[in-house]
């Protein structure tokens, strides 16, 4: 099993910076990509950023050129630079793996990022 803890959600005000990131332990060798995805109240799962095994990355377009996902072999950690934030950014963010084995997909158990106006 691989396990995922997230760190560093808060509050900020508009055009500031956080910075999450999530450390993944357990089965982690089955990993393919990790991400980061958002839900904000009464919307759906959003992909934000996605990073693979390869360093290949995908953004959404809301966040790109803001966003910056980035990996740490090393720490086994995933981490999303978040600058110029919005309000329209706030959420709860979760970390997602993809595995090529089952569970094809842990989450998570989110963060909170709040941005005031």
């Amino acid at each position: 099993q691989v396990q995922l803890v997230e760190s560093g959600g808060g509050l900020v005000q508009a055009g500031g910076s956080l910075r999450l990131s999530c450390a993944a332990s357990g089965s982690i060798l089955n990993i393919n990509a990790m991400g980061w995805y958002r839900q904000a109240p009464g919307k759906q799962r959003e992909l934000v950023a996605v990073i693979t095994i390869r360093d290949t990355t995908t953004y959404a377009d809301s966040v790109k050129g803001r966003f910056t996902i980035s990996r740490d072999d090393a720490k086994n950690t995933v981490s999303l630079q978040m600058n110029s934030l919005e309000p329209e950014d706030t959420a709860v963010y979760y970390c997602n793996a993809a595995r090529s084995t089952r569970p094809f997909e842990v989450w998570g158990q989110g963060t909170q990022v709040t941005v005031s106006s």
